[in-house]
């Protein structure tokens, strides 16, 4: 039979006509349904501002050689080495300390048994000091709130300072550092007085402000020029809240049992040194700065 044939005899049989018109008729089958992806939303953009360095207050180099302090980047003189000595020790505690008492080891209180015994001079030239190292910063902050003359002996005017950011809370006291052109130097001067100034250098708002203070570069040293241990409660206040201090008593003034009750008083600090100042030398040796003068 020929292949014909049975195709013929075939569509006897089934109307392939009828059933592809029957399959044309059905309705189309959709497509399963596929779940959508879950939209994923594109992280925020989080916009970092640069770190801009702060400005820096230029400072008449004239106004402070004749307040007697050092020179930042001047000629090498036997007080710069004096305090060179002194800023060594200090440092070599702070490392010391750390261990025991934190971040306070970085936190050193300058004070005398009374005025005029040269306590603010040794703080400024101690920070100045400070201020050339290579690495850190230094922060001086003018504590003795009743006689304040830091931002003065630097030819800069009085403004908000420390009691401002005791006294009010919604304050930064970061915004009111003046940053300065000497080194890594930058002040904080004492602010505006008021008849509560006592209570607010021993009160507990001024502990956080320092550890804030601390907090914001771990690498800063901060030196507080202090009220005379006796002639001001605060001092004692003020050396609970740190880890060194640093006594200054005047050779030509400065008895054995007022340095033996200043002490007594501030000994809530851990670490107390003693600074002799206004010492005159007998002729003999030459001392600190000289070596090297000649040649230069």
């Amino acid at each position: 039979m020929s292949r014909g044939s049975l195709l013929e005899r075939a569509a006897t049989v089934y109307d392939f006509g009828e059933a592809f018109r029957a399959r044309e008729a059905m309705p189309p089958v959709a497509a399963p349904a596929v779940a959508p992806a879950p939209a994923t939303e594109p992280a925020p953009v989080r916009f970092v501002p640069p770190v801009e360095a702060p400005v820096r207050v230029p400072i008449d180099r004239a106004v402070i050689e004749a307040a007697g302090l050092i020179v930042p980047g001047g000629a090498v003189t036997p007080l710069a080495e004096e305090m060179r000595l002194v800023k060594r020790q200090l440092l070599l505690n702070a490392r010391a300390l750390a261990g025991k008492v934190g971040d306070r080891s970085r936190l050193v209180l300058v004070t005398s048994p009374h005025q005029d015994e040269g306590k603010t001079f040794c703080a400024m030239n101690l920070a100045l000091s400070l201020a050339a190292e290579r690495e850190g910063a230094v922060l001086l902050i003018d504590a003795d709130v009743a006689k304040p003359d830091v931002l003065g002996r630097l030819g800069l005017k009085e403004g908000p300072g420390l009691l401002d950011a005791l006294a009010d809370p919604r304050l930064a006291i970061e915004g009111l550092i003046v940053p300065t052109d000497l080194g890594t130097l930058s002040v904080l001067g004492a602010g505006a007085r008021s008849n509560a100034d006592t209570e607010l250098l021993a009160s507990a708002r001024l502990g956080e402000l320092l550890d804030a203070l601390l907090a914001a570069d771990p690498q800063r040293l901060i030196i507080l020029d202090s009220p005379p241990a006796l002639a001001a409660s605060a001092a004692a206040a003020l050396a609970l809240q740190v880890g060194q201090v640093v006594l200054v008593a005047r050779a030509d003034r400065t008895g054995e049992t007022d340095l033996r009750e200043a002490v007594a008083l501030l000994d809530g600090c851990p670490s107390i040194s003693l600074l002799l100042n206004a010492v005159t030398f007998t002729a003999g040796p030459r001392r600190f700065g000289y070596y090297g003068m000649e040649d230069a």
